[in-house]
């Protein structure tokens, strides 16, 4: 297949690009070579591609910026899904796009299921929720895909957040030791414990995008890796595996830091459409970290 991925250089395209470009024809776009909020610049890219499927990994995803940058967030999320999927209207070419738990206000009490009400809580939420209404208005051939709190070996995420934090705090107890200083609180990271979710990893979302294509798969799907946990939760084992057995982490609530954006206090989403249509699991999330933290070079001194 051909195979059109834009915003292949970021955290999720990369691993995607890394996924389909042994066996298929790869063509990938980034923010250098298109403005997807450009209604002729799709136009023009997909007429001159011609694959037969777009991915659309790009993304507007500083959550608290979205809460100034609202005409900007709502042109990535939102207006550029929607030149996308009239750009592929015609030619009946399929689209897999990734949305996220933040069009949900994360006060269910059970996995969230791919037909519960949306209700975003963040202009974040609400950009992404108008990008998924635009696709299921104009595409009756797309991929839709919910996930959460992803990270992955390129860009910006909360282990890689983690692991710098601890270097930091690290290096600041260690000297203090050696001066004979008592090192108060300098070994200690603050965690929010009032948010639940589940941590995934962009390599594992690859693969299942790869499963959804190879089954023919068309809708909305919730895709994470298995299990729960608590951002505080996370960290500790983050540290943990990473080897940072001297920093501890201290529970605390989501308005001790007094973030811009709301977030959903429950994120989890149930994957049982996901297992029926493929016959697969996603692999628990604290196997995927030790699979990241292989992929990524820790120096714990």
């Amino acid at each position: 297949m051909k195979i059109l991925l834009l915003g292949h250089k970021g955290m999720l395209g990369s691993d995607l690009l890394s996924k389909f470009f042994l066996d298929h024809e790869v063509i990938g776009m980034d923010k250098e070579e298109i403005n997807i909020a450009s209604a002729d610049e799709c136009r023009k890219a997909i007429e001159e591609t011609a694959p037969d499927i777009v991915i659309n990994a790009a993304a507007f995803t500083n959550v608290d910026g979205c809460e100034t940058a609202r005409e900007e967030c709502f042109a990535v999320n939102a207006e550029a899904v929607r030149n996308i999927a009239e750009a592929c209207r015609t030619r009946k070419i399929k689209i897999i796009h990734f949305s996220t738990d933040y069009v949900f206000n994360g006060k269910a009490k059970e996995p969230y299921k791919e037909t519960d009400k949306c209700d975003p809580i963040s202009v974040y939420g609400e950009s992404k929720l108008a990008g998924e209404k635009y696709l299921q208005s104009l595409s009756d051939n797309f991929i839709l895909i919910r996930t959460s709190w992803l990270y992955g070996v390129k860009g910006k995420n909360f282990v890689q957040a983690i692991l710098e934090k601890a270097k930091a705090k690290k290096y600041i107890s260690d000297t203090m030791e050696k001066t004979g200083a008592k090192p108060k609180g300098a070994s200690t990271l603050e965690v929010v414990d009032d948010q639940v979710g589940s941590p995934t990893y962009t390599k594992d979302l690859a693969a299942a995008v790869a499963l959804l294509i190879e089954k023919n798969a068309t809708g909305i799907f919730h895709i994470t890796n298995r299990g729960t946990c608590s951002w505080y939760q996370f960290a500790e084992r983050i540290l943990k595996e990473a080897g940072f057995a001297d920093i501890k982490v201290k529970p605390i609530k989501s308005g001790k830091l007094g973030r811009p954006a709301k977030r959903p206090a429950y994120s989890v989403m149930s994957m049982q459409k996901f297992i029926e249509t493929t016959g697969k699991a996603m692999p628990p999330w604290q196997i995927a970290l030790q699979e990241y933290l292989k992929n990524c070079r820790i120096d714990t001194n």
